[in-house]
């Protein structure tokens, strides 16, 4: 891949398009890529929102890799973080959950998906869901301001994931914790697959070692790691043949190497000046 300046700006674009798609679509390409790389209907990493209450389907695009709503104990009142909030989807649901009391902010890199998310919420009448433009990395928010931050399958998107889980802890107030949807691996990806830019859009070949992700979390000063659901993602010959030969593809099959998705719970460690942290 690039430098993080370029791949930034092919994540703007690529999902500056899928933005423009419905979901059907999305759920037939890889990983919602444009250019559909395959010819049935692959629905690879994407659950299942239609039993969750606050679910608002024209909200969501297929796009993510779990149901992170569903595990982050949000309550009435909290105030919400989005991380990657797309059309609202996620935001939708937290803001069932945490109440019109409460507070949801969905921060997205895309203006496209921005505005998306802002007729929706109007749509709804939702007065207590607001959407910023913003970069992970860099994020739109006071330090100590949110009780919870969720987010699907993005983080693998951002270059310096470092960075994006320290911004995480800043927002956060003291206690506060996160339930994060994303994809991991066990294992080696093919070079081909690491470079195509098509599978870092969607999702796969961005991802960082299961075993670094959460050294990454616990370097940040969270606490009570916990994996909340894990299961693999198996990408389809039909879409690896777009860049692996016959034998490349055995050979990747036969490697060990495993895609994940996994949603992972941690909360903030509270320091106390001159006390240390617990």
């Amino acid at each position: 891949m690039e430098n993080s300046e370029n791949i930034k700006e092919m994540v703007r674009q690529k999902y500056s398009e899928i933005a423009l798609q419905d979901k059907e679509t999305n759920s037939t390409s890889c990983c919602g890529a444009t250019n559909s790389c395959s010819t049935e209907v692959y629905n690879i990493m994407s659950e299942d929102y239609d039993e969750l209450k606050g679910y608002h389907g024209d909200a969501d695009l297929g796009l993510g890799c779990g149901l992170p709503t569903q595990f982050a104990k949000i309550k009435k009142g909290d105030v919400v973080l989005d991380l990657g909030s797309g059309a609202g989807n996620d935001c939708f649901v937290a803001r069932y959950e945490t109440g019109p009391e409460g507070k949801v902010i969905g921060v997205d890199f895309t203006p496209v998906m921005i505005e998306k998310a802002r007729q929706n919420a109007e749509k709804l009448g939702f007065n207590n869901v607001e959407f910023r433009q913003g970069d992970i990395e860099n994020l739109p928010l006071t330090s100590n301001s949110v009780d919870v931050v969720v987010s699907n399958c993005v983080l693998n998107l951002v270059p310096d994931k470092n960075q994006a889980i320290s911004e995480i802890n800043r927002v956060l107030k003291p206690g506060g914790h996160f339930s994060i949807s994303d994809v991991v691996l066990v294992g080696n990806l093919p070079k081909k697959l690491i470079n195509a830019a098509e599978m870092y859009a969607g999702c796969v070949s961005g991802a960082l070692q299961k075993a670094v992700y959460l050294e990454i979390i616990k370097l940040n000063l969270f606490k009570n790691i916990t994996i909340q659901k894990e299961k693999p993602i198996i990408i389809p010959d039909e879409i690896l043949a777009k860049y692996l030969s016959e034998k490349e593809i055995s050979d990747f099959r036969n490697s060990g190497t495993g895609i994940y998705s996994i949603t992972v719970y941690a909360e903030k460690v509270v320091c106390i000046s001159g006390g240390g942290c617990c």
